[in-house]
């Protein structure tokens, strides 16, 4: 039997306990793990169509975003370029104009956009009382819009620089992406007295591998092949919330019809019974 018949053969194991801890928190990446696609290319696309920024930004987007569809990973190369194409099409633009370009593009793009499945699992978090925060490379104010409208705690972000009001086109730090993901947890736990050997973490990429080995109960959602992979090996979590069928036949816990309410109704019983039978 082959290495990975031998994984698959192992039952899955059973759930965290998920349940009042004033030390626990639960940190989720935005970008595939909460909602389809990228924060970013719905944010570009909205403000393109408002006006903010030329064609051949879009294009840069469209391009970076098939790219990492088509490989599955990300090119340091193509991360700088979008660094510098975020930076770009906001500066000389003022902050409020942004926010509230934000609040119209979550209503349009984004919100049917959010996983079922994944929306459940925060909710099981604040239920019992716990932070539930967002962590993405997203400008921190589109994730602090999307964690306003989801009842979230708060979200950490990419924060861009400005002055009086107007992005000036720099960071202020760096962007919020791989280590520095992880490194922002841990200064949010201390800041927090959050104990992380007790907080949970949820991501789809392999490239936020710090940030879940950097707590106690990390879970792969919707991962790409290297994170299920790794998740695999070290029997953490796996939820797939992309395919009903897909997520039965692993044993997870799903929606099967992804964008509908009832399927965030059901993922969040099926969640809340496992817990009981604990």
């Amino acid at each position: 039997m082959s290495r990975s018949e031998q994984r698959r053969s192992v039952a899955a194991p059973p759930p965290p306990v998920i349940g009042p801890d004033p030390r626990a928190a639960a940190f989720f990446d935005l970008d595939n793990t909460v909602i389809q696609g990228a924060s970013l290319f719905h944010l570009a696309k909205g403000l393109y169509r408002r006006g903010f920024f030329p064609t051949r930004l879009i294009i840069k987007g469209l391009w970076l975003q098939t790219y990492f569809r088509l490989v599955g990973r990300e090119n340091p190369e193509h991360i700088a370029d979008a660094r510098a194409a975020t930076l770009s099409f906001i500066a000389g633009h003022r902050v409020i104009d942004l926010q509230a370009a934000g609040e119209e593009i979550y209503d349009e793009s984004i919100a049917r956009r959010i996983w079922p499945g994944t929306r459940a699992l925060a909710q099981v978090h604040l239920d019992v009382g716990q932070q539930v925060w967002l962590v993405t490379a997203a400008p921190v104010e589109v994730a602090t819009i999307i964690a306003t409208r989801l009842g979230l705690t708060g979200a950490l972000g990419t924060v861009a620089e400005h002055t009086d009001g107007v992005y000036t086109g720099r960071l202020r730090g760096d962007l919020l992406h791989g280590a520095a993901k992880a490194e922002a947890v841990r200064e949010l736990a201390a800041t927090l007295d959050l104990d992380l050997a007790r907080c949970f973490a949820y991501s789809d990429s392999f490239n936020d591998l710090p940030m879940l080995s950097s707590v106690g109960h990390p879970c792969a959602v919707n991962p790409d092949g290297r994170l299920r992979e790794h998740a695999e090996e070290l029997d953490w979590q796996i939820r797939d919330f992309r395919s009903g069928r897909r997520a039965i036949r692993l044993g997870l816990i799903g929606a099967a019809v992804v964008g509908g309410i009832t399927g965030a109704v059901s993922a969040g019983l099926a969640v809340r019974r496992m817990l009981r039978r604990r």
